[in-house]
Order: structure tokens, then sequence, then C-alpha cells
């Protein structure tokens, strides 16, 4: 697929150089390259998103600039607009300033996730003092019983399937699992990123710092835990997330949790901290469960058709990939906590 060309001409940018980039779940994504060598992103947003998100995005980056961090930016239409919808399927599209930076699939030692942690809760604080009314609330997004009872449904509508018989024996570890959760403590909602995984975070290539966050579509109202277990559980993971041998490294969740710590000591709460560890394991679970059902729904995560030979395929690794991360970090569990303890409880 290539950009639509009505997008390219709202933009002034027809004569632009495309280029595809193939990270993201979600969005289908160009960089724009223009004769004057100036860059920006292109994105075919996922129709599970209102081109009113957009309006959002405008908003945090907004604030997240004044308070001095970079940021990529929303670029208007000629004639104003923050986003344009192409008729019949063309689908909703938006432009933005490029951001240079490194991205990463998976970090490979503690120095990585400090930076990673430091970032994350830099973004954290620029957001501290924003109100706004997101036209893109994304309520329940951490709904586990949720997505729980849609595994669930995956497995009763789907008995046809033609990978069922690999697939409802993963669904069913996944599912004992989470009858095993521990309960979270309940915690305010703050505005935090809403999918801070590894690759939507930038990093320089000389120094190896963190420089932005990017794919800003999620960013809304959520439980701080259950933000950090969600990076925790693709930070601290090496293998990454299209591999069955997920592993949970103590050094590198201690690296983040001191980066994260560095920058938001006496922001966050005893209690946030205290639910970090379970918070992580039910981020993991959750995920897995996602992953399960949709390798039967095939309908809403991207897929890798280089590397696998379905949707299917692609999605029943990634959920045993993180059915044996839940099980790693388990055996650890102890000892996580007691990292947490340590660094949680440094003084700033």
């Amino acid at each position: 697929m290539t950009p639509e060309p009505a997008v390219l001409e709202a933009y002034g940018l027809s004569h632009a150089a495309t280029a595809r980039i193939d990270s993201g779940l979600i969005n289908r994504t160009w960089r724009l390259t223009t004769a004057d060598r100036r860059q920006f992103v292109l994105q075919r947003v996922s129709p599970v998103f209102p081109g009113a998100v957009n309006g959002d995005i405008d908003v945090v980056t907004s604030h997240v600039a004044a308070a001095g961090l970079a940021t990529p930016r929303i670029v208007p239409t000629r004639d104003g607009r923050s986003w344009i919808d192409v008729p019949g399927n063309g689908g909703s599209w938006r432009l933005m300033t490029w951001m240079a930076g490194d991205s990463r699939d998976s970090l490979s030692d503690a120095s990585q996730a400090f930076e990673a942690g430091r970032l994350l809760g830099r973004f954290h604080r620029a957001l501290e003092g924003l109100q706004h009314s997101f036209a893109n609330p994304r309520l329940g997004v951490h709904d586990t019983a949720r997505h729980l009872a849609n595994l669930r449904t995956a497995l009763q509508t789907h008995h046809g399937h033609s990978r069922f018989g690999d697939i409802e024996p993963l669904a069913a570890e996944i599912l004992a699992q989470a009858d095993r959760l521990p309960e979270l403590p309940a915690t305010p909602d703050r505005i935090v990123h809403g999918d801070p995984k590894i690759n939507n975070m930038l990093f320089d290539p000389a120094t190896g710092a963190g420089v932005a966050l990017v794919d800003l579509d999620t960013v809304g109202y959520m439980p701080l835990p259950l933000e950090l277990g969600d990076a925790f559980r693709s930070w601290c993971n090496p293998a990454g997330e299209n591999d069955r041998s997920g592993v949970f490294s103590p050094e590198l969740f201690r690296g983040a949790l001191q980066g994260y710590r560095e920058q938001v000591a006496g922001w966050i709460t005893p209690a946030e901290i205290d639910a970090l560890v379970p918070a992580t394991l039910t981020i993991i679970v959750e995920l897995a469960a996602r992953f399960c059902a949709d390798a039967l729904n095939e309908s809403y995560f991207g897929w890798d058709s280089q590397r696998f030979a379905s949707r299917s395929e692609h999605n029943q690794v990634r959920a045993a990939g993180q059915l044996t991360l839940a099980s790693s970090l388990r055996d650890q569990y102890g000892a996580l906590t007691d990292i947490v303890n340590q660094v949680g409880g440094q003084s700033s």
C-alpha cells in the first residue's frame, strides 16, 4: 500500500519521496522526504482510533513541548485541518514532524533500561498539570476481565479455525494464569502515554539517552501501575514480543525502575510503587489473552508476513511469549518485590 495521492496533495507534498516504516502493530506509517530534505511522518490511522484523536495529540504535545520535552507535533493540512479523511475506504490520515532517533524492539542492558525509565518519568512529569477531556478516552483499555472474556468468546466461536487445536491449550494456560492473578490496589488515574512499549521510544544514537515518546494516540487517563506494568513487560523481556522464549530480566527491571525513580521521586505514591510487580504480571497475562484471542479472530493486531505464514500464527507466538514471560516473572516475584522496595524507597 502507498499513501493516498489526495492525502499528499492536502499537505502540499505530492512530490515528496515516501518510504514505508514497518514498525507498529496498528497504524500504517511512512517517512516523507521533500526535495529540500525536510522529513515528516505520515500515518494512516487505524479505524480503532477516531479522527478526533489528533486533536488530543495536539493538546498533549503542546503541553509536553511547553514543559521542555522533545515531542513530535501535528502538521496541519494546507487548509488548517489536524487530519484528513479520505472518502470511501481511504481512511483517516495525519502528518507529524519527524523525530530523529533510534527505535528499538528490545533492550539488552541495564543502562538502556535506565534511559527508558528516565524518559518515561520525564514524560509523565511533563504531563503534570494538563487538564483535558479526551475525545478518545479509551475507557477500560486495561479491563483485564473483559479481555479474558473476549478470549473465552473467541474459543466458543472459532472451533472451525484451522489452528484451533494448537491455540486452545495455549488459551487454557493463559486462563489458568489469570485465575491466579493478585488483586491490584485502587490507585488514582493519571494522564499517561497508554502504550509505553520500547519501540514507542526514541533514543539518541550517539549517547543512548532517551529522546522522545511517539505513537501518542493512546495518551489518556489510567492508573499509573498499569502504565508502568505495560512498560516493564516490554522493556524487561530481552527476547521481545515476537519470540516464544520470554524471560523477565531483574537486571533490566532494576535499571528501568532506577531511571524512572530518578525523575518521579516525591511524585509517585507508596501505593503506586507497591502495585508495580502485580500490575506488571497482570498486564503480561492480559496481553497474552489479547494476542491469543486475535490468533482466532484475526482482526486487530498487525503481523509480520515475512516471518510468519499468517496473522494467526504470529499472534499465537506472541501469546506464547507473553505466557512464558508471566511464568518467568512469577518465579522471581519475591526478588522483584525486593528490587521495588530497595529502589522505590530511595530518596531523590
